[in-house]
């Protein structure tokens, strides 16, 4: 048990963007036909400043959602407000929304990694 400590001291630190709440619920939106969901995402991450959302169901498939942008720049320890709208249709087929960290062509750090967070609806 000693030994563990030093090693997880050792290993690197990988920083992700946060993405909450981890169990959002579907509530009736102000438009008909329309449920939405509200997440925050925080930006933990300096050398990232771009995210995607994508909405999927139980297998993995995508579907149609809409939101005020699918890709969303949030500045470092910055954050935002996501409204996903889900058609009434697709209610009960959706199981996961996500966001992804987006970077960009010419960032030159080759130890970069993107991260994907998704939620899990109730």
């Amino acid at each position: 048990m000693r030994l563990l400590f030093p090693l997880v001291l050792l290993c690197g630190y990988v920083s992700a963007h946060q993405f909450i709440p981890t169990y959002p619920e579907l509530r009736q939106s102000y438009m008909p036909g329309l449920y939405q969901a509200e997440m925050q995402l925080f930006n933990s991450r300096k050398e990232i400043e771009y995210y995607s959302v994508d909405v999927f169901d139980g297998s993995w498939n995508p579907i149609p959602f809409a939101t005020e942008d699918r890709i969303r720049k949030v500045p470092y320890l910055g954050k935002a407000t996501i409204s996903v709208f889900i058609r009434e249709q697709d209610k009960e087929r959706v199981r996961y929304i996500c966001s992804r960290s987006k970077i960009l062509a010419g960032f030159k750090q080759s130890t970069a990694v993107d991260s994907k967070i998704c939620s899990k609806i109730k």
